[in-house]
């Protein structure tokens, strides 16, 4: 890497999908942002923003056939910009890798052996490590010269003790197939426990929070002092809170019912739960834009819906109080935490016992900023604060490179 290089290019990417961000170091800014959408279909679809010089967003619809050609797209609209991958001022490329397992605890420079863990653990990620393998891949042969870095999303929950990451099932058998719980959205919710304590004027290794990311997916950690203490999100990314199109927490002879009753397959309740379930299977939308729409005309599936949304969080909120024993903030984020106040509002409302309160006035307010939204009597912050994955993937990919 030369003396110079501080550009960081982050990729996440889906097994249909890639998302990027191109930001300068030396502060953090974003020089450009985008989204290849469907690619191997007839109707791809990449969308460009430079950051830069006032540029304005480009789209492109057409056929992008797998995720070579989309990187390689998306390296023509950077050159465009004078942001080309041949840069000599770019220094490496971080990737979301969604599953580490237990060997991953920390951002790692990409290399054979790696990327064969990596593929060792598609069994437990089979939606989401493939993707991320082939954009690796992709990148290696753009760059063969530049660093690659993998951030794990499970990485920050391997501080976990072992009585909050084991299941309850033979040992054994949990060995020998790698069960237990790992967690997801990690580098998520390590950016925003940090950025809370950041907000509270507290360093964040004296700092006790409950980080409640809620997107179409969803996850709540326990963060005492900068370490994961517990995760909603177990083996997969299934378990915990209600999600878009996930079940969240169920009965596992839910499963076994299924199969014996309905006479489902495997595959089959996996769809359901994973795609089917969640607020899409109880009121038909997954977007809480629609749902509040709906409750607000007198929809009293979207209402049940909502009221079940509500109270896994309220009881997730409670329980994590029980396992930190201190708590100094509730932090929302991701898209609904940041956009939805009336979530936010549902579920704090009752929690006073726990010295949780929301002002409906800050709770109204819309800001990208980063803001408390309780009271100044409240025991306990509740704040907002939207997360930045890329930027905390560019972050630990910068300073891994520059170590």
């Amino acid at each position: 890497m030369t003396s110079h290089a501080s550009r960081v290019l982050v990729l996440n990417s889906g097994s249909s999908s890639v998302k990027y961000q191109l930001l300068d170091m030396t502060d953090g800014t974003r020089l450009a942002l985008g989204l290849v959408e469907r690619i191997g279909e007839e109707t791809s679809r990449l969308s460009h923003t430079p950051l830069v010089s006032g540029g304005a967003k480009r789209e492109h619809e057409g056929p992008i056939a797998d995720h070579e050609a989309a990187l390689k797209a998306v390296a023509t609209e950077l050159a465009a910009d004078g942001l080309g991958l041949d840069s000599p001022e770019l220094a490496a490329i971080g990737h979301r890798v969604v599953h580490g397992g237990l060997k991953f605890t920390v951002p790692t420079v990409i290399d054979d052996a790696v990327l064969a863990e990596i593929e060792r653990l598609v069994p437990v990620a089979p939606l989401h490590n493939p993707a991320n393998i082939t954009g690796i891949r992709t990148a290696q042969a753009l760059r063969p010269d530049l660093p690659q870095v993998a951030v794990f999303d499970t990485a920050f929950h391997t501080t976990m003790p072992e009585y909050a990451a084991r299941y309850a099932i033979d040992v054994a058998t949990a060995d020998a197939h790698r069960i237990r719980r790992y967690g997801f959205h990690g580098t998520s919710h390590a950016y925003v426990s940090r950025q809370t304590a950041a907000l509270l004027g507290k360093d964040p290794a004296e700092t006790n929070v409950i980080v409640l990311h809620l997107g179409n997916g969803a996850s709540a950690s326990a963060v005492a002092g900068g370490r994961c203490m517990d995760t909603s999100m177990g083996l997969t990314p299934l378990e915990g809170l209600v999600m878009g199109t996930r079940s969240g927490d169920i009965d596992p002879a839910v499963t076994f019912h299924l199969k014996r009753v309905a006479g489902m397959s495997a595959d089959e309740i996996d769809v359901l739960l994973n795609k089917k379930s969640g607020l899409l299977g109880l009121c038909g939308d997954n977007d809480m834009r629609e749902i509040r729409r709906r409750i607000e005309e007198g929809d009293e599936r979207a209402q049940l819906a909502f009221d079940i949304y509500i109270h896994r969080l309220k009881k997730y909120i409670g329980a994590y109080t029980a396992v930190l024993g201190h708590v100094d903030a509730v932090a929302f984020t991701a898209g609904v935490g940041e956009n939805a106040a009336p979530v936010r509002e549902a579920a704090i409302a009752g929690l006073e016992e726990l010295g949780l309160a929301v002002d409906a006035g800050l709770n109204a307010v819309r800001s990208d900023a980063p803001r408390l939204i309780s009271p100044e009597y409240s025991r306990v912050a509740v704040a907002v604060v939207p997360t930045n994955e890329e930027l905390e993937i560019a972050q630990q990919t910068y300073a891994l490179v520059n170590a």
